[in-house]
């Protein structure tokens, strides 16, 4: 019986945060000492954070690492500590793991599988490493091997498949698994997206059974770069079975979850499988072998059993509506702390999307102040005390509803009613002179009268653009953020006023459709995270969404506007996500909605293309938005579409000829 006590840490780093980030690693490295862990897996660029960009190509980054490595590599007496960061060596850039061992730095295996479709861009910085190649590179001091490597330390043999690599068909752990390794480490950058925990586990689980070994999976944590979110949630499994796993979208900076494992048990594993055939000697190009003696035994500690389920939230029947509080919640808490932000203002129209985020912005509170603790709070948002909830959410979020003639009573109050349940602090702002101002001044310009008959759309704008410089005005007057409230659906189509709604320094719901919005408001209101609902909600719920710009005799709502919601992200599943071309949408469409006749399923899809088309320049515009679901419509992380195209004439003019 071999039994070894082994550890994984999600850490929620920052780009270029040097003193942060070894910080974190420090902590990690500690508390695995203090669990007397032999092994620790830290995640994928822990150094120098994941989200760097192309400040990866310049040398004093590389550099940084390196002194930080070296700094932290007298941290593992008695231990093997892995850690990631990016190396240059003959001219090329690679993304490494950096194995430590008791007190040295002994070798750095690279990435080999680069990740470089939806939100990732590796292969515009990083080199895949050639499988098989071994080098020779100058670091810390002296000259370590660099590569494809697998570590033989004191008879533990350990492989690593860097987040990626785990992810393709051809997986390095199949070859590591015939090489007798015992451990696999996977350190990660693995972003948030929803249900993609359940494929993490499928894998690591999968992984151990498959190539009879330990498996550790580490995972950044937290909103690292301003727009990618990451959910932590170590996982350790061994010979098959799931024994660890840490918890997801926590507030905390560090989460170490450990496990102890009978190496020897997935080394019989091995031995009885009729397919397994080992190579029986070790490859010396890429074996880097090292004496090693753990301080620490884990031969008299019980073994870890299988780990029991997940968190109370994430097995119940709403972990979807779970996954994006907590994933936004995290979002918007860590950028107010990483921006030295003094509070979030939102331009609270009393309408889901608006009232939506305020509620967002509480939650981000009150789940930080349940995991940290009020002093730690404190310490990370820069105050010298917080109070309790109810006194930081009036402090640090702000509402504002500005009013013009066409804004109702109903809007109002259930603004007021939202804003104060939040206890935020709220404001009323009457512009109708503004707007006033503005069509005066325009129609003395132009010498004529503006109308809703001739001047409809510029007549909302004005409006929603007024609405931007008082709001804006306040944000700036208390260093907070001023958040956009701008949702998924209307960027697809462009209903949104550019340089009025959008306005704002983050916009956290840009990356969800209003039909799911509109669902998480009403689970909110009879349900809410763990069963914490907000009843007051009801006074949004009950409404009917709309712009409030036209006057209240015109019956405005966005659904007449534009379409039913659901038709609308149905039309845009079909068109972006999947590609497929207009007469496809509308052949599809039909059976999921048959409520609605074709003809009239035909102008939905016509006027789906004819608006996504024209406004590539509005998404490109909105403000930094947070990736929850892949495949989503951010040009910077997901979606590439033509700001000038054909705007789809030919099939929308196939389609129209279609009989119906």
């Amino acid at each position: 019986m071999k039994r070894i006590k082994v550890a994984g840490a999600a850490l929620n780093q920052t780009p270029l945060d040097w003193r942060g980030n070894r910080d974190h690693i420090v902590a990690a490295i500690e508390a695995a000492r203090r669990e007397s862990v032999t092994l620790l897996c830290l995640p994928e660029l822990c150094t120098s954070g994941y989200g760097c960009e192309d400040a990866f190509f310049g040398m004093g980054v590389t550099e940084a690492c390196e002194r930080m490595v070296e700094e932290l590599a007298a941290l593992t007496v008695g231990m093997i500590v892995s850690v990631g960061l990016p190396v240059f060596h003959m001219g090329g850039l690679f993304n490494a793991a950096c194995v430590m061992v008791d007190g040295a730095v002994v070798g750095l295996t690279a990435k080999q599988k680069l990740a470089g479709d939806g939100i990732h861009y590796e292969p515009r910085w990083f080199k895949p490493w050639p499988r098989g190649e071994r080098a020779t590179l100058r670091f810390a001091g002296k000259d370590v091997p660099i590569g494809d490597l697998y570590f033989n330390l004191g008879g533990l043999r350990i492989g690593f498949e860097i987040c990626e690599d785990a992810w393709v068909a051809d997986r390095r752990g199949a070859e590591f698994s015939d090489l007798g390794i015992d451990v696999l480490c996977n350190p990660s950058a693995s972003h948030f997206a929803f249900d993609k925990a359940n494929v993490r586990r499928r894998i690591v689980q999968e992984g151990s059974r498959a190539f009879a070994a330990t498996y550790i999976y580490s995972n950044l944590l937290g909103n690292e770069a301003g727009r990618i979110l990451y959910d932590g949630g170590v996982l350790i499994a061994h010979a098959g079975e799931l024994v660890a796993q840490g918890p997801r979208l926590t507030f905390r900076e560090m989460e170490l979850q450990t496990a102890v494992v009978d190496i020897d048990v997935a080394r019989r594993q091995k031995a009885q499988s009729a397919s397994y055939q080992p190579r029986v000697s070790d490859d010396p190009a890429r074996c880097v072998s090292v004496p090693f003696s753990p301080t620490a035994s884990a031969e008299t500690l019980p073994l870890s059993p299988t780990c029991a389920p997940e968190g109370a939230w994430e097995t119940g029947a709403w972990v979807k509506e779970e996954e994006f509080t907590r994933a936004i919640a995290l979002g918007l808490f860590d950028y107010l702390r990483k921006t030295r932000s003094r509070g979030f203002v939102i331009s609270l129209s009393g309408g889901a999307d608006s009232c939506a985020v305020a509620t967002l912005c509480r939650l981000a509170l009150e789940f930080a102040e349940a995991d940290l603790g009020n002093d730690i709070l404190a310490q990370r948002l820069g105050l010298s005390s917080t109070g309790d909830v109810d006194e930081l959410a009036h402090r640090l979020i702000t509402c504002v509803y500005q009013a013009t003639a066409n804004s109702g009573d109903v809007t109002l109050n259930a603004a007021r009613a939202v804003a104060e349940n939040l206890n935020a602090e709220f404001h009323v702002l009457q512009i109708e002179d503004l707007v006033r101002g503005y069509v005066g001044k325009i129609e003395s310009a132009l010498g004529r009268p503006l109308s809703w008959d001739r001047d409809d759309v510029a007549l909302q704008n004005i409006q929603a653009r007024v609405r931007s410089p008082g709001v804006w005005l306040i944000a700036n007057l208390r260093g907070a953020l001023l958040l956009s409230t701008s949702n998924r659906s209307e960027a697809a189509v462009g209903y949104a006023t550019m340089d009025g709604d959008t306005s704002g320094g983050l916009a956290p719901i840009s990356g969800i459709d209003k039909a799911f919005l509109r669902t998480w408001l009403r689970w909110m209101e009879k349900h809410g995270p763990q069963g914490k609902s907000m009843p007051i909600l009801s006074v949004v719920n009950a409404q009917q969404p709309t712009a409030e710009l036209r006057p209240p005799s015109a019956g405005q709502t966005d659904e007449s506007d534009l379409m039913p919601y659901p038709v609308l992200d149905a039309i845009e599943g079909e068109a972006i996500r999947e590609k497929r071309t207009p007469i496809e949408c509308w052949g599809r469409i039909q059976s999921r909605f048959p409520e609605y006749d074709r003809k009239t399923l035909r102008e939905w899809v016509v006027r789906f293309f004819r608006l996504w088309s024209i406004n590539q320049w509005k998404r490109e515009r909105y403000a930094p938005a947070f990736h929850v679901d892949d495949k989503n419509l951010d040009p910077k992380t997901w979606c590439r579409f033509p700001i000038l195209s054909g705007g789809f004439a030919a099939e929308l003019e196939a389609l129209e000829k279609l009989p119906v």
